[in-house]
This record gives C-alpha cells, sequence and structure tokens, in this order.
C-alpha cells in the first residue's frame, strides 16, 4: 500500500468528521429528526449494520472483534450485546467523544474500548471478526485492499465490510457533489465494482487463505454501499 496516500486520505477524514461533519453525524446516527434525504441514509445504514451483525455469530461472548471505523458506536454496542470484547476505533476524536457519551450501561458480558486512532496500529492486537462499515469506503481501491491484509494479519475468523458500489446512481450523485463547495464536501468516495474488489483480493498475497463470500448490496435513496464477507479458511 502506498502509506503516503492512506496516511493522506487518513488525515481529510480526520479533518471532515472532526469539523465539518460532526453535528450532522451525530443526528444522523440518534432519533432525532433529520432531513428526508439523511432519513434515507439513516435507513439505509440501519439496514447495513443488521446485515453485517447476521454474518456474526449470534453468541460472541469471550471473542474479540474490532469495530474498525466505528463512528458513534451502534455497532459496536449491538456486538458488545451479544458478549463480545470490543476494540471500536475511529480516526476522529469528536465522533468517539460522542460514542463514549452514548455508551449504555446494559451490555451484559460484553464490553467496548473506544479509542481514536487508526484502525491498522498492531497495538490493538489479536481479534476474531473485524467488521469495517463504510470505513474503507473513502480510499482508493488498492489502499482499500491493503488495508484488508493488514486486518487480516491479525484475524483469526472473518472480517465483514462495505465498498462503494460502481454504479450510475452513485457516479450522478458524485458528480453533483463536485459541485458544492469545498468546505461541504466529504472525503471523495471511492467506488469500485464487485468484480474489481475480488479481483484485488484474491490477486494480494496477503490474502491468500481468504475466501470472499457472502455479499449484499444495499441502495437506498441516498446511501448505496455494498458488503462482503470474507472468510479465513482452514
Amino acid at each position: 500500500m502506498g502509506k503516503f496516500s492512506y496516511q493522506e486520505r487518513q488525515a481529510k477524514i480526520k479533518t471532515y468528521f472532526d469539523r465539518t461533519a460532526a453535528d450532522a453525524w451525530s443526528k444522523l446516527t440518534s432519533d432525532a429528526k433529520v432531513s428526508r434525504i439523511r432519513e434515507t441514509v439513516r435507513a439505509g445504514r440501519d439496514d447495513m449494520r443488521g446485515t453485517l451483525l447476521s454474518w456474526l455469530p449470534a453468541d460472541l461472548t469471550g471473542k474479540r472483534l474490532l469495530d474498525a471505523g466505528c463512528g458513534t458506536g451502534l455497532l459496536a454496542i449491538e456486538a458488545a450485546r451479544r458478549g463480545a470484547e470490543v476494540i471500536a476505533i475511529d480516526v476522529a476524536p469528536t465522533l468517539i467523544d460522542i460514542a463514549r457519551e452514548r455508551m449504555p450501561s446494559d451490555l451484559g458480558a460484553g464490553s467496548i474500548n473506544f479509542q481514536a486512532g487508526d484502525m491498522l496500529d498492531p497495538a490493538h492486537g489479536q481479534f476474531d471478526y473485524v467488521v469495517a462499515m463504510d470505513s474503507l469506503i473513502h480510499y482508493r481501491p488498492e489502499d482499500a485492499v491493503k488495508v484488508l491484509a493488514g486486518l487480516a494479519q491479525r484475524t483469526n475468523s472473518s472480517i465483514v465490510f462495505t465498498f462503494a458500489p460502481r454504479t450510475v446512481p452513485l457516479t450522478l450523485m458524485l458528480a453533483i457533489g463536485r459541485l458544492f463547495p469545498r468546505s461541504d464536501r466529504s472525503p471523495a468516495i471511492e467506488p469500485v465494482s464487485e468484480k474489481a474488489m475480488r479481483k484485488r483480493i484474491a490477486a494480494d498475497d496477503e490474502l491468500q487463505g481468504w475466501d470472499a463470500q457472502r455479499t449484499r448490496r444495499i441502495i437506498l435513496g441516498f446511501y448505496m454501499s455494498q458488503a462482503l464477507e470474507l472468510v479465513r479458511q482452514g
């Protein structure tokens, strides 16, 4: 992976979510009233979160799970309630602050450790499962696959993640987005086709022994994302 391109994009994402989008993201991931456009994004994200969680065991007691790009912590909470020890990482400290404030006390046997930082930091340790929901969509496909390869080195069972599917509607949305003032734009989304994503994964030496299995695309209003499951073989 071009380390510079990964770190450069990571810095832009941190700046955007810490400054420009923190309030909007806080509302989007709560029960607060939002616009109809954001309602579709909220509903799409709810559906996607449910999809990724459905690909994990119902009982995660005693398992370590990395929520890579946890945002305000909704998925981390559900995983912890299944008994997982969750390490929830996000590059934006502001979102981590919100997640900590919202963390409920009724997690049962599970736990959550919210941290601001880099999802690839080896100090986070080894995991049974990794979830990366809508956190790799801002990276170039070649960088996203290298992130997956880095995570795979510390994952025992499976990685479930999302990418931005290359579709005509998404291409049009991105083109319209470029008309907004630069200060209002989110970090660029990097669309990639499912075929290209699977091909890159299959060709990566560090992902040999991993198999791309289940997938599901969700397009709901202004939310467009596709889930893919990587399973360690043997």
